[in-house]
């Protein structure tokens, strides 16, 4: 049984990964924020949008609110972390930098059971943090799914006994070759060497979505790149700060700064929004560690998103792809790094494609790292929401960035019986180019 911190630790903020109250005090209640919120959207209460959770954040600062208030605790994890309010907000409030500290606050003075915490530990610590292990259930996911086990626990109920219909079926076909990075070189088709970037290949990208890494190296060296895969590097550690615990995302942090440093590299290339998003934001975990934050500086300085840095340089054209598409804007992509034309941009230089804007393109899609299976009825609604959105522009194939939307959206498409495709970006320009 969990013990309960005393009394005076749980009023107020304290130690370190605090949300800054500098930032807290810049909000001033304009409400600007409201239209752009998932779960206000859901909801229409107050307590369920970014200004509602800052004014609880500053409630348990000055203490007249204790952390272990239900509403605090529920609200923070209410919360997609999606940052759409980061992007309207006309004081500039990075939202982001408030959740992640205010959960780490819940995680650090309010113990969950110990069946809870050694899940965490295991989850977060070892199967992220270690890609080995990672690389291994990923592989036994693989070997499930085609060797005839997937379709005996669907047959037998035993999926529905458990309760986890709808999480197995938010798994996409996963490849049994993994992409391990180990310092692998790829070069120009033409051996015309203009650029020399290196690819972050992640955890769920290097193993579910091995297909898609691999695409993305064809693509940059298509655009005339050396791309190397660093050695050492694995998971970005944005699901467990995300989770609260950003101790195990300073060491996946640590890791990969190591890995990419003297490197000599004109870039960072990342095909996942989510993981962009926190490889850029590795100074925020270090601020009181000036030797690290030099570091995290420096890399996340040199970090881009794949559509980000190919809609920078002299795009190599693709060929044609007479088909129509429309676009799911990935959160951490659109709101978080305020990328939302570059994918347009490439999308439009493919000759014969047709983008066809879908309504709310980006407006979360309820997939949020473990939000669908945290949170599962929001996630749901904001699931059908997308799909209704996607399918009302008759596209036969959606484009998104990031693997947790595509998931998110294949998944919902396939309870729908849609005969729609979902296609990261890399993919259909890698398509393109196999065109030509």
């Amino acid at each position: 049984m969990a013990t309960l911190a005393p009394p005076s630790a749980l009023r107020g903020f304290s130690g370190p990964d605090t949300p800054p109250d500098d930032i807290i005090a810049r909000c001033v209640q304009c409400g600007f924020c409201l239209p752009t919120c998932p779960t206000y959207r859901l909801t229409y209460n107050e307590a369920s949008s970014p200004r509602g959770r800052i004014h609880l954040m500053r409630s348990v600062a000055n203490g007249r609110l204790g952390l272990d208030a239900g509403v605090f605790r529920d609200q923070m994890y209410q919360c997609l972390n999606c940052r759409a309010c980061e992007a309207v907000c006309p004081s500039g409030v990075a939202y982001g930098q408030l959740v992640e500290p205010a959960r780490a606050q819940i995680e650090r003075h309010l113990p969950r059971p110990a069946w809870e915490r050694l899940l965490r530990l295991i989850v977060f610590g070892h199967l992220f943090g270690d890609m080995r292990l990672f690389r291994l259930f990923s592989l036994a996911t693989a070997v499930y799914q085609k060797s005839g086990l997937r379709a005996l626990a669907r047959a037998s109920g035993v999926l529905k006994l458990l309760r986890l219909e709808d999480q197995e079926g938010l798994l996409p076909e996963v490849p049994l070759n993994a992409v391990v990075p180990v310092g692998q070189r790829w070069l120009p088709p033409d051996g015309n060497v203009r650029h020399r970037v290196g690819l972050f290949t992640g955890c769920v990208m290097s193993t579910a979505f091995a297909g898609t890494d691999r695409a993305t190296v064809r693509v940059l060296a298509r655009n005339g790149c050396e791309v190397i895969a660093a050695a050492g590097q694995g998971c970005c550690g944005a699901l467990a700060i995300h989770a609260g615990e950003p101790d195990i995302g300073r060491v996946c942090a640590q890791r990969n700064i190591a890995a990419f440093e003297e490197q000599g590299l004109d870039a960072i290339i990342i095909n996942s929004a989510g993981c962009g998003a926190a490889l850029k934001e590795y100074p925020h975990l270090f601020h009181d560690d000036p030797e690290w934050e030099a570091r995290a500086v420096r890399f996340s300085g040199a970090v881009k998103d794949a559509s980000e840095y190919l809609d920078q340089i002299d795009l190599t054209p693709p060929g044609p792809l007479p088909k129509t598409v429309t676009y799911q804007e990935p959160c951490h992509l659109a709101h978080a790094q305020r990328i939302t034309a570059a994918p347009r941009r490439l999308m439009a230089a493919i000759p014969g494609l047709r983008l066809v804007e879908m309504e709310d393109s980006s407006l979360c899609c309820g997939s949020a790292g473990i939000y669908n299976v945290t949170n599962p009825d929001f996630s749901q609604r904001l699931q059908e929401r997308k799909i209704d959105n996607a399918l009302a522009t008759g596209a036969g194939t959606i484009v998104s960035a990031n693997p947790g939307c595509i998931m998110q959206v294949a998944s919902g498409l396939r309870r729908r019986g849609a005969a729609v495709r979902v296609q990261h970006l890399m993919d259909l320009l890698d398509e393109a180019y196999g065109s030509v």
